[in-house]
């Protein structure tokens, strides 16, 4: 079976570029999904993995969709190899099912990973320059009214974090944020 796999960053992005790219390979199953690809813990990623049988041939519009370090990306094509199914890289044209494929996934990875380490770097830099000239402020803190209370049904098992980030309308990593500071005031 043909299967895709596309994802996008964010929900703002559109995936009409990668759907478009793929259609000349008849793909009987898609999917696709509007997430980081931080870590490999994506619904759709794991569904495909699951539903992925030996014979089958996954076609991504290139590796950075699949997984944004080496480690990710190797491990899961470990995986695919492991069950029989082949993975197709579009832009980069690779088949992981031939040694040479092997050879250029593992050397792709590897330039990826080191570009985003890169960026990553830059970005610091960038940003430690507009601290020292007074234009780069951070984030904006986060207040919510009558955190106590909040505090004290999430302690109780009123509500999980999840849902209680979701009521006060901000992230977990924020609410989590906002609970050890809680804590410490304590």
């Amino acid at each position: 079976m043909n299967i895709a796999y596309i994802r996008v960053s964010t929900i703002e992005q559109n995936e009409q570029r990668q759907i478009e790219a793929m259609q000349r390979y008849n793909i009987e199953k898609w999917f696709t999904e509007k997430v980081s690809a931080k870590d490999t813990n994506r619904p759709k990623l794991q569904e495909l993995l699951e539903f992925a049988r030996e014979g089958d041939t996954i076609h991504i519009h290139d590796f950075s969709r699949l997984a944004r370090s080496t480690r990710d990306l190797l491990d899961i094509v470990e995986q695919l190899n492991a069950k029989g199914v082949h993975l197709i890289s579009n832009k980069e044209n690779i088949d992981t099912s031939t040694p040479t494929g092997k050879l250029m996934l593992t050397m792709i990875g590897a330039i990826n990973e080191f570009e985003r380490v890169n960026l990553l770097e830059r970005q610091r830099e960038g940003i430690a320059i507009a601290k020292r000239s007074g234009k780069y402020k951070g984030g904006k803190c986060k207040t919510v009214g009558n955190f106590a209370e909040c505090y004290a049904r999430y302690i109780s098992r009123e509500i999980t974090k999840s849902a209680l980030a979701c009521e006060l309308g901000i992230s977990r990593p924020t609410l989590d944020k906002l609970i050890k500071e809680f804590e410490e005031k304590r």
